[in-house]
């Protein structure tokens, strides 16, 4: 491909095609509908509509490191899967590693260290801290390697490029359903809300747009509960929750929260009575929604996240034209479009197992 970064100037028909989710050829999984924001790392920078064109091959076998939060939920699992199959796709080197969990700030710095020792070309970051990994990215920049920035956000301005959405709309989204559904003047509902493991950037984002989306609704959110993304952690903040406020109308939260939260309220026979929402889309939440319960959860498209980054990382390498600041559209799953969306572009297989390393 020649010109492969386009603005948004389709024919009725091909936009369709180009539908987050459509189905697409499946050796390609793009031209994609995606949002380019300018200027680019800005945190209120302006988000417009771009089509992503990914390169058809890397010119070398280039070697890739990315450096996770941790794989323990499907989430971090998607992206490990999308980092793979686009490294595959391209005929690039990967290594990835994953530092245990959002407290584990030190071993994330550390595996970072040891991709550059490891004679790394490009590094890609699912940062475990908005302001945390700054000075490392600084020291990686500073040495010639270009560092991406995937999904949960730093504020480092010393990256190459993000492959990213907005994790402010995402929570949004679930806010305005709640406002929408619960409007000023309408009987008060309860919500308990868990936003994540606090510090992330990722969860601050969504913090703040859900809070702005429900203010002036008649939507009460409880004190938000903090905690990291493993189950152990979610389904005790749930229950403490329910414990305390047995007046609880809707439990809303990371995936891993709704994912937990399932089986606690089918277990207290509270499923007509409380709603879950996710701020984002797993395989555990997308089998919720199926089932009717989980009543929605906007899906960002980790998959295509870390495809992205890959494509940015061997584009930067190869001194081509990259989008700096890029990812998917955002659009809200339930059951009404659950049918007509192509799973692959989302979500990983059901099947698919943690890969570290593509030769």
């Amino acid at each position: 491909m020649t010109k492969t970064l386009t603005k948004l100037t389709l024919s009725t028909a091909l936009a369709a095609a180009l539908l987050p989710g459509a189905a697409l050829a499946a050796d390609a999984w793009y031209p994609y509908d995606a949002e380019e924001t300018t200027p680019a790392f800005a945190a209120d920078g302006e988000r417009s509509a771009v089509t992503y064109e990914a390169l058809d091959k890397a010119e070398k076998a280039w070697s890739i490191c990315a450096a996770l939060p941790h794989m323990k939920d499907a989430y971090w699992l998607g992206v490990d899967y999308g980092l793979v199959e686009e490294a595959r796709r391209l005929g690039v080197k990967l290594n990835v590693t994953e530092a245990g969990g959002y407290t584990e700030l030190a071993n994330q710095i550390s595996q970072i260290e040891d991709c550059v020792a490891g004679g790394a070309d490009a590094i890609i970051v699912g940062a475990i801290s908005y302001d945390g990994l700054n000075a490392v990215i600084s020291e990686v920049a500073g040495k010639g390697i270009p560092v991406i920035d995937v999904v949960n956000g730093v504020s480092s301005q010393d990256i190459a490029a993000k492959a990213l959405v907005s994790f402010n709309t995402m929570g949004s989204e679930i806010g305005k359903y709640l406002a929408e559904k619960h409007p000023e003047g309408s009987e008060e509902v309860v919500v308990g809300w868990f936003p994540g493991p606090a510090g992330a950037g990722w969860v601050e984002a969504a913090n703040t747009g859900f809070m702005d989306a429900v203010a002036g609704s008649a939507v009460k959110v409880l004190e938000p509960r903090y905690g990291d993304t493993g189950k152990e952690a979610q389904l005790k903040l749930v229950e403490d929750v329910l414990q305390a406020n047995p007046e609880v109308n809707y439990i809303a939260g990371t995936a891993v929260t709704a994912e937990a939260a399932q089986g606690v309220v089918r277990a207290r026979g509270l499923m007509d009575q409380i709603g879950i929402l996710s701020f984002y889309l797993t395989p555990g939440v997308w089998t919720g929604i199926e089932r009717g319960f989980i009543t929605a959860a906007p899906a960002d498209s980790m998959v295509i996240q870390a495809r992205m980054a890959v494509d940015q990382a061997v584009r930067i390498l190869e001194k081509k034209d990259v989008i700096k600041h890029v990812g998917p559209k955002i659009f809200v799953i339930n059951q009404d479009n659950l049918a007509d969306t192509d799973r692959s572009t989302v979500l990983p297989p059901e099947d698919f197992s943690p890969v570290f390393s593509v030769e």
